[in-house]
């Protein structure tokens, strides 16, 4: 149970389900079932063949003891406090290394966490992005001259030889965990490289990138096989944030549009393309709703859509759009599992049927459910 292998079960909340892994199997593999088999068979789930240490991005906050020591932990969003955690057991091992070696560094130079009832203090949190080819460092602090922040980075460095980059943000008065618009390297290239899927991704402090590689890789390989690409496939890769789905799409010799509102993502995604040396991509900083409609009106042809929407589902111009479209193929990544209910249900009623229904555990120990379902026209 995770209740008895973590002692900070109930005041975290990261975790959700106080089962055995066995347990929590057969409980998603219910939901989904309950959920999603009145459209089409539900598959049994993919587990995690490890369901610790998976995640690959860390957020942390601190805070000075009252002995004067820095200690660690997660935010609590309820009350806006902290809840000291010496370690995670979701939380990927150079992480929580980088961490237990920062805090004594914080002190010998003297950069203190930031209390927001003193207003005194610089660190606001930190992120960690773990990948195979190394991790990457963010320090959050509250103004843009931190005098000490290099020689810390350099002196953590030593400590922690995979860390392949550190860089100061700047968030003078944002929200918890969040990064500001002004960035500072303080040591390597800013970013780091994952391997995904064949492909290679660089994930800068803004990327969006799924936090569980391993079940990940098992996620697209189940969604890019059943999207049935041909050589000269013409594909959107819908909501495509950094391009992942895309470019490995590509990789296997689609034709790809992809569309992403958030003009940081394209970026990313532009980089990542030529990074992998695609020739027939191409990113639109859009509205997914507003790129398909616009698509649509133009009386252009697609054979597969690929959408992977955030977990509020597809928008309902989206859905209008995709089912004026009629590509031969949906291959629909949903997070939230409710929403693609509502969203396979709209679809059903504009003339789509859903083929095959995929659960995929990328949150062991939470309730969280990731889904492929592929559809095709009635």
């Amino acid at each position: 149970m995770a209740e008895s292998i973590c002692r900070c079960f109930k005041r975290c909340g990261g975790c959700q389900l106080a089962m055995s892994y066995e347990e929590q199997i057969a409980y998603k593999n219910q939901k989904a079932k309950r959920l999603l088999s009145r459209f089409a068979r539900v598959f049994p789930i993919i587990p995690a063949e490890d369901p610790y240490r998976y995640r690959n991005k860390v957020q942390t906050v601190y805070k000075t003891a009252r002995s004067g020591e820095i200690v660690s932990g997660v935010f609590r969003s309820s009350d806006k406090g902290m809840t000291v955690i010496e370690d995670c057991m979701l939380e990927d091992r150079r992480a929580s290394e980088v961490i237990r070696e920062l805090k004594p560094l914080l002190g010998s130079f003297r950069i203190n966490p930031y209390n927001p009832k003193s207003g005194k203090g610089v660190l606001r949190h930190t992120l960690i992005r773990a990948a195979s080819k190394g991790v990457m460092l963010v320090l959050v602090v509250n103004k843009p001259a931190v005098p000490n922040a290099k020689g810390l980075a350099q002196a953590l460095v030593k400590k922690c030889p995979f860390v392949r980059s550190v860089v100061l943000n700047v968030n003078p008065r944002g929200m918890p965990l969040t990064l500001g618009q002004h960035s500072k390297v303080l040591y390597g290239s800013g970013h780091i490289e994952d391997e995904l899927c064949g492909c290679v991704f660089r994930i800068s402090p803004q990327s969006f990138y799924q936090v569980n590689s391993a079940q990940t890789e098992k996620l697209y390989e189940t969604a890019i096989s059943a999207a049935g690409i041909e050589k000269g496939s013409r594909l959107i890769d819908a909501y495509c944030g950094t391009g992942t789905i895309g470019i490995i799409c590509e990789r296997r010799g689609a034709v790809v549009a992809g569309c992403e509102l958030n003009e940081n993502a394209v970026r990313d995604a532009e980089m990542n393309a030529a990074l992998n040396k695609c020739e027939n991509i191409t990113f639109y900083a859009e509205d997914a709703g507003s790129f398909m409609a616009k698509i649509t009106d133009s009386g252009e042809m697609v054979d597969i859509v690929v959408l992977d929407p955030p977990r509020a589902g597809a928008s309902r111009q989206f859905i209008a759009a995709l089912s004026r479209l009629r590509p031969k193929r949906i291959v629909y990544i949903s997070c939230g599992i409710e929403s693609l209910a509502r969203d396979l249900a709209a679809l059903a009623r504009l003339g789509y049927k859903a083929d095959m229904i995929q659960p995929v555990d990328m949150f062991p120990h939470t309730t969280g459910i990731e889904t492929v379902v592929t559809l095709s026209p009635v």
